[in-house]
């Protein structure tokens, strides 16, 4: 599991007072760089390896400004050629929000998914979710 923390800056909040919801999908992909950095070490667009290809986010409770928000990355599933990430915000112990990404390893010369190579899967295999526990410390990404 990853853990990101996130402080909100006062502009993140919106005429509610909460965190603007456009903001977590960005969070989330911001959490995702350890991964990235699996399949793309160095973060070169030029040996880019991922597409996304499916996002959704789930808004539990509202966050708010003047506190971190710490993401907690883990991957679900580990496909043929695609990976699942969860995600879930937490702010004072409270779960904000969580949400699921689809990444699909893909080959841009050939416009193609690929199948993740065995030594990266296994790499990956450390990420996977821990069994369901309470709390921001102990939960895994849903």
């Amino acid at each position: 599991m990853f853990r990101t923390t996130v402080t909100p800056r006062f502009g993140d909040a919106d005429g509610l007072g909460h965190i603007n919801n456009v903001l977590l999908p960005a969070w989330f992909e911001q959490a995702r760089n350890p991964l990235f950095r699996l399949f793309t070490p160095d973060l070169r667009l030029a040996d880019w390896r991922l597409i996304l290809a499916r996002i959704e986010v789930e808004f539990v409770r509202p966050m708010r400004y003047g506190s971190d928000i710490e993401i907690l990355t883990c991957l679900l599933k580990i496909g043929t050629a695609s990976i699942t990430v969860g995600h879930e915000a937490w702010q004072d112990e409270v779960l904000g929000a969580r949400g699921t990404a689809v990444l699909v390893h893909y080959d841009f010369e050939r416009s193609a998914s690929v199948p993740i190579p065995p030594d990266l899967r296994a790499r990956l295999e450390a990420h996977r979710a821990p069994e369901p526990a309470a709390g921001p410390h102990e939960s895994s990404p849903t």
